[in-house]
């Protein structure tokens, strides 16, 4: 990887009256912000360890810009697939801010000298910012490294040891930063050529399960729809809600009762090893599309995602309802994403949500030259 030192803005959080608001309202209001003096730069390039600390502990990566060539040549690996729509919004946007608002969440396996390196140099250093934040009870901070030789330490550890990277957040990011690099011929005064990026290796992210909610039609009964599910799955009614154990595993919440659904051994052993990874495909195949008839999950508005971190009782709310069935999914393996991610496959929509999550507005690139 080619990482670059920048000089990232920060929010002077002296004068902001709520961390939360602040950065939920980032994207709304980030020119605003400028005007009202609300941001500070750093004096000189830097990298930048940004560390949140949650209820599930510390979790530590550096802040650097990356080159977009890198991109190129398949070291940034996408899982997901973007929308053009969304591409031409954040490409306005850009260009209205002259800034990227957050970095894209990159990941890989974990390096111990990398590792090591980050937490020796902040032990005992005081960050250059730190804020709380009400939603979540966390804490974020961040420490500026400006010389030069560490820079260069730090550059020599990732060419060396992370040949490739995995985009845990930002898919739709890094494609319009792709397009502008291709464009930047029309925009001399700004740089597109670098990915603003935050690498968080895998030992440092949790991955969480995204679960569906979906609409059973009207003229289809309970007892018809659990006859379907019967062909494709084993299923055992449960005592209480609970999460999936593994892989495989699906917990279902019809009408306020709760299941344990394992695909049927006859179905996983006809599949390869590709097609058997991901549980969301297999639904979205064998449920979603045969029995309940939604052929594109993307944009049938009979589907909806609830993510891992709202819990069963997110799930439950969201399915309550006579015609409305949720699905509990087992989460992504980190393994599983990147053999993908390696074939060149796209994951279905919704299949990986990542914690910690990194804020708007907390470090801003400049793309003004």
């Amino acid at each position: 990887m080619k990482l670059k030192p920048l000089q990232a803005c920060y929010p002077n959080f002296d004068k902001v009256e709520s961390s939360d608001v602040f950065c939920d309202d980032a994207k709304n209001l980030y020119t605003q912000y400028v005007e009202q003096g609300l941001y500070e730069q750093v004096p000189k390039p830097a990298f930048y360890i940004y560390q949140i600390r949650s209820i599930t502990g510390e979790h530590t990566g550096l802040v650097a810009l990356n080159e977009v060539e890198d991109f190129f040549d398949g070291k940034v690996k996408k899982h997901e697939a973007t929308l053009s729509e969304r591409e031409k919004q954040q490409m306005e946007l850009f260009l209205q801010w002259g800034a990227i608002l957050k970095p894209v969440l990159l990941t890989y396996p974990p390096v111990p000298s990398i590792s090591n390196w980050l937490t020796d140099f902040i032990w005992g250093k005081k960050p250059l910012f730190e804020t709380k934040f009400k939603q979540g009870k966390v804490l974020h901070r961040v420490w500026a490294i400006t010389e030069a030789s560490h820079i260069a330490t730090l550059q020599d550890l990732f060419t060396n040891n992370v040949k490739s990277t995995y985009i845990a957040d930002g898919h739709h990011r890094t494609t319009t930063m792709a397009m502008l690099h291709e464009q930047r011929a029309e925009y001399p005064t700004h740089d597109f050529d670098h990915l603003f990026c935050a690498f968080f290796d895998t030992d440092q992210l949790d991955i969480l399960d995204y679960n569906r909610v979906v609409e059973i039609p009207k003229g289809m009964s309970g007892v018809q729809f659990m006859a379907h599910l019967s062909k494709v799955f084993e299923i055992d009614m449960l005592e209480a809600p609970r999460r999936p154990a593994d892989k495989h595993e699906l917990v279902m919440c019809l009408r306020k009762e709760w299941y344990s659904l394992h695909w049927r051994p006859e179905l996983l052993s006809g599949l390869d090893e590709q097609n058997a990874l991901l549980d969301a495909s297999l639904l979205n195949e064998r449920v979603l599309g045969n029995i309940l008839g939604i052929k594109d999950v993307r944009s049938d508005t009979r589907v909806a995602y609830v993510d891992g971190s709202k819990g069963l009782e997110g799930l439950r709310k969201a399915s309550n309802g006579r015609n409305k069935v949720g699905f509990a999914l087992f989460p992504v393996h980190f393994s599983d994403m990147m053999f993908l991610a390696d074939a060149g496959e796209i994951l279905p929509p919704k299949s990986t949500y990542f914690e910690p999550r990194l804020k708007s507005g907390m470090l801003v690139q400049l793309l003004k030259r």
